[in-house]
């Protein structure tokens, strides 16, 4: 019993030291305060308006009988009075003498130096049949006669106590439902965020534990835990893709690295057991430098891929035409594309502003000519057209060849790191020309898609411009 008694008490000292809690607690705090500040003032306006109705009572009472006075004198003031006192209700008359001894009335008692207070006041009283006992309260005013003699009149408060007395009960009863409510609320809310919290908390363990493939379940609410597990799980699913990321680029150094550098070195063996002719010995260095350079271009290639999926190429953005970079990139490829007998076209817009770095647009364009000039060069039509426009708020830059292109079920996985389709095998290359491209479009917030030329492959490169900017002419 006392394990489980902490085990309670530990369960609820984690709830109540819940945000949820806290913040339906202090709402409470704040809905009981206005619940307070609302009702005593209902109470205290409640008790103002009764007082002054007793008063309104009061002075027309008095100057009903000031009336009576002034026509009929004392006599006919104490037979109206007399008469008014028999009468059942709350209503209060007293006629003394200057000395203060009982003439007529109702009141039979008062607290000495009552009668010589002027004006209103609220004071206790005695019936006739209360053995001179104060045990009433009552708002009396005090007028004074011709002659010394004294008239009271007043109201009895008890009706005003007893409202006052339900209301003060149902002020006590209103908060203390308010407040039970509430915390009953609080309780309520917090246990049910704090289900789910601990639902995504043993979720996240398991992740921690090594369960990569573990995601945040969604309440289908919409609201803020879900909106969280929504990007914790997105978080998850892009931390996911890097981790297999890293271990296919593992994979595919171990694989397609081996072969370079064991050429390498098998060129570097022979040339130390062949190596008598110097001509011989210059060759096989010269081929090992190319070699270790096509190695040390595979590793930049590399590196630039991991900074740019890594989001650590952002320092150098800045605004630039990138129609400009598209032509000047495809002015340089024209004596490549002529010594091939390819027909390299552009049709570029102008004025295509965009946010970004202009030096990897560029490498993103070279790799796309590139690669269409050395698979289709050998169309029966050698065309490779570069073009740059705008199209729905974005800028799209494309390269299209017409060779014998990608099948669709490959255009994904040829976006992949070291993948190399195996009609491209005998071409040089390492696979790693599409991977940078894609990374580029994503450090750029765009998207990098392979298309059906019909016949060839048209590489599409879309990023999101300045929404600020307008169309302008295209200039071929």
């Amino acid at each position: 019993m006392p394990a489980a008694q902490d085990g309670v008490l530990a369960r609820l000292g984690t709830l109540f030291r819940t945000t949820a809690f806290k913040l339906s607690l202090a709402y409470l705090l704040v809905f009981a305060a206005f619940a307070f500040f609302a009702l005593g003032y209902v109470a205290w306006n409640a008790r103002r308006v009764l007082d002054d109705q007793i008063v309104s009572t009061i002075e027309a009472e008095i100057n009903g009988l000031s009336d009576q006075y002034a026509s009929g004198g004392l006599r006919r003031l104490v037979g109206v009075v007399e008469r008014r006192a028999r009468e059942p209700g709350a209503s209060l008359y007293l006629v003394t003498t200057p000395a203060g001894e009982h003439v007529v009335g109702n009141v039979e008692a008062l607290p000495p130096g009552t009668l010589a207070q002027p004006g209103q006041v609220e004071t206790a009283y005695a019936r006739s049949t209360d053995n001179d006992r104060l045990d009433h309260r009552a708002i009396v005013r005090i007028f004074t006669l011709p002659g010394g003699f004294r008239l009271l009149v007043g109201r009895d408060v008890e009706e005003r106590d007893r409202l006052r007395a339900v209301i003060g009960r149902a002020f006590a009863w209103s908060l203390m439902l308010v407040v039970g409510l509430g915390f009953l609320g609080s309780w309520f809310i917090a246990q049910r965020v704090l289900k789910r919290v601990d639902h995504m908390t043993e979720i996240t363990r398991s992740i921690m534990a090594g369960d990569l493939d573990g995601r945040l379940t969604l309440a289908g609410t919409g609201d803020e835990l879900d909106r969280l597990a929504s990007n914790l799980n997105a978080m998850l699913d892009r931390i996911g893709e890097l981790m297999r990321g890293m271990r296919e680029v593992s994979d595919n150094i171990a694989h397609d690295l081996k072969t370079p550098l064991t050429r390498l070195r098998n060129k570097a063996d022979a040339a130390l057991r062949e190596g008598s002719d110097p001509d011989a010995l210059r060759a096989a260095l010269e081929a090992n430098i190319e070699e270790s350079d096509n190695l040390i271009r595979v590793f930049n290639a590399l590196l630039m891929i991991a900074r740019l999926e890594a989001g650590n190429a952002r320092e150098g953005l800045a605004e630039f035409d990138a129609g400009a970079v598209a032509l000047e990139v495809a002015e340089l490829y024209e004596a490549v594309a002529e010594e091939r007998g390819v027909a390299l076209e552009a049709q570029i817009q102008d004025g295509l502003v965009l946010h970004g770095s202009r030096e990897l647009i560029g490498q993103a364009m070279a790799n796309l000519i590139d690669n269409a000039l050395k698979y289709g060069a050998a169309a029966a039509e050698p065309v490779v057209r570069v073009a740059a426009r705008r199209e729905d708020g974005d800028i799209v830059l494309s390269v299209a060849d017409r060779g014998e292109g990608i099948p669709e079920a490959e255009r994904g996985r040829v976006l992949e790191r070291f993948v190399r389709l195996e009609t491209a095998r005998t071409r040089p290359g390492f696979g790693l020309g599409l991977s940078l491209v894609n990374a580029v479009a994503r450090l750029h917030q765009g998207t990098f898609t392979l298309e059906d030329n019909a016949p060839g492959l048209r590489a599409v490169l879309r990023l999101p411009a300045p929404r600020d900017q307008a169309p302008k002419e295209i200039a071929a």
